[in-house]
């Protein structure tokens, strides 16, 4: 998950004269390490991939919970699984903007972002494909299913990306 090539030299030395200050170069979008908040991210795919989800799901679960429906399991579980994946959404949009990811290293958080997309692109699936079928042509149920649909996509999408760059770039680099 590195955002730039960064060169320091310190200035320790095991003997002789001192060494100069030390110089650290960085790129222009990363940032120093001492910052508290990745500014590059709000700019990045990924990170506007993420903001189109939270939209789509929040619209979806709005849209449904303002509805007059009468099949309560169907939309209970479609709205259930609309906020798990908008906070888990959120969840990793805020551990990329503050850089947690380089503090807790004992996870791996490509492959817990993969796991997120793979299961809750599947559940949200099943539940936009429920609440289509039980619509009944209510307008607020049919927009809630096609914001479904539309965060669904926008799931895979954000599936395959992180597949493709954690997994594929890593295994041609060899």
């Amino acid at each position: 998950m590195s955002h730039g090539a960064r060169v320091i030299r310190t200035g320790v030395s095991s003997g002789g004269p001192p060494a100069p200050p030390s110089v650290t170069v960085a790129s222009s979008s990363a940032g120093s390490d001492a910052e508290l908040m990745d500014g590059g991210y709000f700019r990045s795919c990924a990170g506007m991939l993420k903001v189109a989800q939270m939209i789509s799901l929040l619209i979806g679960f709005i849209s449904v919970n303002n509805s007059s429906w009468t099949d309560y399991s169907a939309y209970s579980f479609f709205q259930i699984v609309t906020l798990c994946d908008l906070v888990m959404i959120l969840f990793f949009y805020i551990m990329h903007i503050f850089r947690v990811y380089r503090k807790l290293t004992c996870v791996s958080w490509p492959l817990a972002e993969f796991l997120h997309y793979l299961i809750g692109t599947i559940l949200l699936l099943i539940g936009s494909i429920v609440a289509a079928a039980k619509s009944y042509n209510i307008t607020g149920l049919v927009a809630g299913a096609t914001f479904g649909f539309l965060a669904t996509i926008l799931c895979v999408i954000s599936m395959w990306s992180s597949y493709k760059v954690s997994c594929i770039t890593q295994s041609t680099s060899k």
